[in-house]
């Protein structure tokens, strides 16, 4: 577990894409306010939004608290889908009567600047500090899912054995 201590341990808070982030969820939390109570498929989108809204700020944090790179990456994942479901939100609260609709347009603004930040956070993972994803999915680049361990080479002694036997 980290600490502050920590030389490469930064606070999720003070990134800048974890900013962004919460930046994105008030400006959704303010626009889902003005959706009327008495339109069910309209509060419906509203939890929608929220939630991917949130998975931007949780998600970053998750991951900085992982070291390995499919950990991190999977994350990016969820945050790459979250933050795509998002930027079409504005259709379905046209579609369903929504009075306030271009306001949604900062929204869509927001998310193209967390973008940005999100190329260079991922860009920033390290890519020597990973586990093979036997799914294949977010191996580093080089590193296939049937690729041999190396780690398997590493003799293992228990935590019962004696070093000098």
């Amino acid at each position: 577990m980290y600490s502050e201590e920590d030389d490469d341990f930064i606070k999720p808070e003070k990134l800048p894409i974890y900013r962004k982030g919460k930046e994105i969820f008030d400006m959704v939390r303010k626009i889902t306010d003005l959706i009327p109570e008495d339109n069910e498929y309209l509060m419906d989108i509203k939890s929608c939004m929220l939630s991917d809204a949130a998975q931007l700020t949780v998600k970053v944090a998750g991951a900085e608290a992982a070291e390995l790179y499919d950990l991190k990456m999977e994350s990016a994942a969820i945050i790459r889908k979250a933050a795509r479901d998002l930027m079409v939100q504005n259709h379905s609260l046209d579609m369903f009567g929504f009075e306030y609709v271009e306001y949604y347009k900062i929204v869509r603004e927001l998310i193209e600047e967390y973008r940005l930040l999100f190329i260079d956070w991922v860009a920033g993972f390290d890519k020597w500090d990973y586990v093979i994803d036997r799914w294949g999915l977010f191996n580093p680049p080089g590193v296939g899912p049937f690729d041999k361990d190396p780690d398997d080479d590493i003799p293992f002694r228990g935590f019962d054995d004696d070093p000098d036997e």
